[in-house]
């Protein structure tokens, strides 16, 4: 099964990248000239570089993901995380190796406001100058002698420095475990829509196989009323009229094999199909099969089932017309009726006996509409006044 259509595309999680650290880069610029921080200028690139930075350690987070991300809920969010630690603690030591070099000028401004000198040494001590008069009254008191730098804040221990890192790396642990679980939220999304579209193929798929297992039911049914009434030409001696139906026969069967099984047809190719079966047929019934056919202009080009009507009028001639010693007429009707297509097949035959309602020929229909239009199509059949009618009602398609 191919799982690319389930992951998310690269440009939406880019942009969930940016946007969380463009977010974290907007709130502490905004803190920063709220407190009035000095030299904005400064801290404001370097920022942006500790967020550029960021970026790059969340895509290595992301490919992490990415390896576990049709794996369970639970273990993606294990991945989450552990991983989510290492990249925290790069940034944070990025970002106390970008800041650094201005740490000794915000020291030595902090000293110029309060007009003493702050610097470090070697060691990294951070030590204050005393002024030389301060520093003499401080040697007269003491009686000793007195330095003349003072230590204020000893060097950082390596201790220090970890624990340093560690707090700056708790912020962004937090902030990576946010972008993770947006991506994870994101990539839910993802599969819940491939899984909807994976689902409905099949469901297509199986509506297709029912469709043409219905189809392929009318074919072998019509093939063999057809041989048999052309088997009944041959052994009467009608040569003429069986080598007209052997024609008619091909031109159907050319009709109808041209078009899709699981696909809709014109209403006007589907009545011009029935009418070519009972041409076929009329050569049985020449005396007492007559045609109707009322398919108005407006109706022509919207879609109905290929060969819905086949059984419809099959059982007409069938139950109606070979029934009878008289004339029948089989009539094929179109009509709009509250913004649906409504088909009608009926005959004056003697159809009260309610034979019309056996065989495979109302069941195929019937199970055809469901499967193509579900609860929106209905069929109706029984006799009427003047003989049987089949009435079909369903939606109206212009483009199948």
């Amino acid at each position: 099964m191919n799982r690319e259509n389930e992951r998310l595309p690269g440009k939406i999680v880019l942009a969930s990248m940016v946007g969380v650290w463009l977010c974290y880069f907007l709130l502490i610029t905004l803190r920063g000239v709220i407190v009035g921080l000095e030299f904005q200028d400064e801290l404001l690139w370097r920022r942006a570089l500790v967020c550029v930075i960021g970026v790059g350690v969340t895509g290595l987070l992301w490919l992490l993901l990415r390896a576990v991300e049709n794996r369970s809920m639970g273990i993606k969010i294990a991945v989450a995380l552990i991983a989510a630690m290492p990249g925290a603690i790069m940034i944070a030591q990025a970002n106390r190796w970008i800041f650094d070099s201005i740490e000794a000028k915000v020291e030595q401004q902090m000293g110029k406001e309060r007009g003493i000198a702050l610097r470090r040494d070697d060691a990294g001590n951070l030590l204050i100058d005393l002024p030389r008069k301060q520093l003499d009254e401080e040697v007269e008191e003491a009686g000793e002698a007195a330095p003349q730098s003072v230590v204020i804040a000893p060097a950082p221990t390596p201790l220090d420095q970890w624990r340093m890192t560690f707090d700056l790396a708790i912020g962004r642990y937090f902030l990576l475990l946010a972008w993770a679980a947006l991506f994870l939220a994101l990539l839910a999304g993802a599969q819940a829509r491939a899984a909807e579209r994976r689902g409905e193929r099949f469901r297509t798929a199986a509506k297709a196989a029912e469709l043409r297992s219905l189809r392929y039911q009318v074919n072998p049914h019509f093939l063999f009323n057809t041989l048999n009434s052309l088997s009944a030409l041959v052994m009467t001696g009608k040569s003429e009229r069986a080598e007209q139906m052997i024609q008619t026969i091909s031109r159907f069967y050319r009709h109808s094999l041209a078009d899709d099984p699981t696909g809709d047809v014109s209403l006007e190719d589907e009545i011009d199909l029935q009418e070519h079966y009972l041409e076929i047929e009329s050569v049985r019934f020449p005396e007492r099969l007559k045609v109707k056919v009322d398919l108005p202009s407006e109706l022509a080009g919207y879609k109905v089932p290929g060969m819905i009507l086949q059984p419809l009028v099959e059982n007409s001639v069938k139950y109606g017309v070979s029934a009878s010693s008289k004339p029948v007429t089989v009539t094929i009707s179109a009509r709009e009726e509250y913004g649906r297509l409504v088909l009608t097949v009926s005959d004056d035959g003697p159809g009260t006996s309610g034979k019309h309602g056996f065989g495979i020929g109302l069941a195929n229909v019937r199970d055809r509409l469901e499967a193509r239009f579900g609860n929106a199509a209905t069929i109706v059949s029984g006799p009427s006044l003047t003989g049987y009618e089949t009435e079909l009602r369903i939606p109206m398609v212009k483009h199948g």
